[in-house]
């Protein structure tokens, strides 16, 4: 595997971004197709057709959304707690959780340090990102 830094560390999974988002960009389409040009007496399927297509792109966002949120809570309490064996503090509670996010990809020698110039500075997770000198991968991230 490469070694992981600023320019690569972005996550693309294959079967959900180019496979499952496309496929229900075509099915939205042919939905909407399908609807306008529903002739007398196949107007109620194509309009059940298009509102399955509905929820099946609310529910594709929202299972996305939910697993990133609980990840990202993992992050915080994992962050937070290697603060705290680094500095015997917590995370200063004025960082949002994009900042938090970032900063987990620094290394401990920095992580203390950057994390006060996070706060102080109010820098956003790219800043935060270009700012780390000793990247510290992270492969789990889904």
């Amino acid at each position: 595997m490469k070694e992981q830094n600023f320019k690569n560390h972005a996550k693309l999974v294959p079967g959900f971004h180019y496979i499952a988002l496309p496929s229900l960009l075509v099915l939205f389409i042919g939905s909407i197709v399908n609807l306008v040009h529903a002739e007398e007496g196949h107007f109620l399927s194509a309009s059940l057709i298009f509102g399955m297509c509905i929820v099946l792109i609310l529910v594709s966002y929202y299972a996305r959304s939910f697993a990133l949120r609980a990840q990202d809570r993992a992050i915080r309490a994992e962050e937070n707690f290697r603060h705290f064996m680094l500095t015997a503090k917590q995370l200063p509670s004025g960082l949002r959780v994009s900042q938090v996010i970032a900063l987990r990809f620094a290394s401990d020698e920095e992580f203390p340090s950057l994390t006060a110039k996070a706060l102080s500075e109010n820098l956003t997770n790219k800043q935060i990102k270009e700012a780390i000198q000793q990247w510290r991968a992270d492969n789990h991230r889904a």
